[in-house]
């Protein structure tokens, strides 16, 4: 299940304060690597990042001294970072991804029986990347300024706050409150 080489990755699902004082406990599936009880991980996206260092590891109701891809987990941690972290941003090994508000993707929207409609440049969508939804506008880049159901497209997405990115990364959005279609992150602008 595990790639070889990959860095740790967790999208936070929900957020837990054990004693009503500055430590948290973040919960989520370990998307890939390993985290090990003592190792230092980064929070990132929303316009911070923060290095912070994981007190316990809890799984299936027990602490463990390590976990990995595949595994839903709690990661209890302390400090000033406690209380700026929030649900949508993710937890990674130091350096491994950063937030970005720009990006070229390839979309594709659904048929309109469920639920897809044209999109036009300028349009509002809400995107989900993991755990996160983040609103942003959208540039269609074909030469074409309107992207019928069923098609796919090439896009530029300015997102309104910085979200934890990468080339390769899938993600979903939403037009209007409805599911819309999804997408492939293919370059990073900013």
């Amino acid at each position: 299940m595990e790639a070889p080489g990959r860095p740790f990755l967790m999208h936070i699902g929900d957020l837990f304060w054990p004693n009503q004082g500055r430590v948290v406990m973040l919960a989520g599936l370990i998307e890939r690597g390993r985290v090990r009880k003592g190792d230092a991980v980064e929070i990132v996206g929303f316009g911070g990042t923060a290095l912070v260092a994981v007190e316990e590891i809890e799984a299936s109701r027990r602490y463990v001294d390590e976990a990995s891809a595949g595994m839903n987990v709690g990661l209890l941690i302390r400090g000033a970072a406690a209380g700026a972290v929030e649900r949508g941003q993710v937890l990674a090994a130091p350096g491994s991804i950063s937030g970005h508000t720009r990006f070229a993707a390839d979309i594709t929207l659904l048929s309109e029986e469920h639920g897809g409609t044209e999109v036009r440049t300028g349009e509002r969508l809400h995107f989900h990347f993991g755990t996160a939804a983040v609103a942003g506008d959208v540039t269609l880049t074909g030469g074409s300024d309107v992207l019928n159901p069923l098609y796919r497209g090439d896009v530029t997405i300015t997102l309104e706050r910085p979200a934890a990115l990468e080339e390769g990364q899938s993600f979903a959005f939403r037009h209007r409150g409805r599911a819309a279609g999804s997408g492939l992150v293919m370059r990073l602008l900013d």
